[in-house]
């Protein structure tokens, strides 16, 4: 009798079918910020690319500066075409950014909503379907609250036929108090179902390769342990310096923008035990238990464990960069190996 092998499905793949996604209007609050310029649009290209949008896509951008439609249109080609990982296809982005609108606004004006409202609703107009809408916060975590209250007021947190979300993006507060308050705000507004509170760092190939490097690999999956590893480091290299985000260091630093979201879930990562399942509030309980198992250091353990510092004169890749604290700009951070214009 002839054996037959059967491949074992792997678990981290469950749920990850292609699925058909509904009709979809995306708005980013904070269009022009960064985040959006430098993540959140070349994603969206490549996601086009791949065929993971729906046949009828909508963006809409939403930011204080005064711009036409087609303004915006070109700044999205142009951040795609800079910062995308493929060269694009110039069908497939043309199509992407046929129909881009923006809305020019303060996120604490009311008729920015109603403006909004009213693109929306003509793009459903021409759709002629319910389209699902994603609100996407790309903002200063200060405007968190006022955003999705303000949608709330407008009546865009529900919308009959389709589905509502909003994303909010890390950080989720900047203290346990803040964090509990903001949460509640949100969900005077959302359910709770509505809500993705997100950090951007996980969807890099590498963070995500870690799971599966870990608990799908038959070589290193029996050995990742403290019987056979001493330590691991974690060092986050970037090439890039401050660059318009000036005035965010100023007020956040480092530590803030990159310890205690992006490095923690990298911890978590390296750390966890394996889940029972690979569920979302499964694998979070999982890195629940890493984060309580850290001893918080003492304030007299800090000055030999961590180096406080701050950006300067140097080099973000190739260009230079002034320095900073000669501006009046401090944009201090903490060092844990931040290897991009430090002084």
């Amino acid at each position: 009798m002839t054996a037959v092998a059967v491949e074992a499905e792997n678990p981290l793949t469950a749920g990850l079918e292609r699925l058909p996604v509904a009709p979809t209007t995306l708005v980013i609050f904070g269009a022009t910020g960064d985040l959006a310029r430098r993540k959140l649009l070349p994603a969206l290209y490549n996601l086009a690319h791949e065929g993971a949008l729906p046949a009828r896509f909508h963006l809409v951008g939403v930011a204080r500066r005064e711009k036409e439609h087609a303004d915006y249109r070109a700044e999205c080609e142009q951040a795609i075409r800079q910062f995308s990982r493929r060269t694009p296809d110039e069908e497939v982005l043309g199509r992407l950014l046929e129909h881009v609108k923006y809305v020019p606004g303060t996120f604490e004006d009311a008729k920015v909503y109603e403006r909004l409202e009213q693109v929306l609703d003509r793009f459903q107009e021409h759709a002629g379907e319910p389209l699902n809408r994603a609100f996407y916060l790309s903002t200063a975590p200060a405007f968190f609250p006022v955003i999705v209250e303000a949608l709330g007021k407008q009546g865009l947190d529900r919308h009959e036929g389709a589905e509502v979300r909003v994303i909010i993006e890390k950080p989720f507060g900047t203290s346990l108090e803040e964090a509990r308050d903001l949460n509640k705000r949100v969900l005077g507004v959302f359910e709770e179902h509505q809500v993705f509170r997100i950090d951007h760092y996980l969807g890099k190939e590498t963070v995500q390769n870690m799971m599966a490097f870990r608990f799908a690999n038959g070589m290193f999956e029996p050995l990742w342990n403290r019987n056979y590893i001493d330590q691991v480091q974690i060092t986050a290299a970037e090439d890039i310096g401050i660059g318009t985000r000036a005035g965010y260091y100023d007020h956040a630093g480092a530590l803030r923008d990159l310890i205690q979201n992006h490095m923690l879930q990298l911890l978590c990562h390296v750390a966890m035990e394996p889940p029972v399942s690979f569920t979302a509030e499964e694998v979070r309980n999982e890195k629940v238990k890493v984060l309580q198992s850290i001893a918080a250091p003492i304030e007299s353990e800090i000055d030999s464990m961590a180096l406080r510092a701050q950006y300067a004169k140097g080099h973000a890749g190739p260009a230079p960069v002034v320095d900073l604290q000669a501006q009046g700009r401090v944009g201090l951070g903490v060092g844990v190996r931040r290897d991009v214009a430090l002084g």
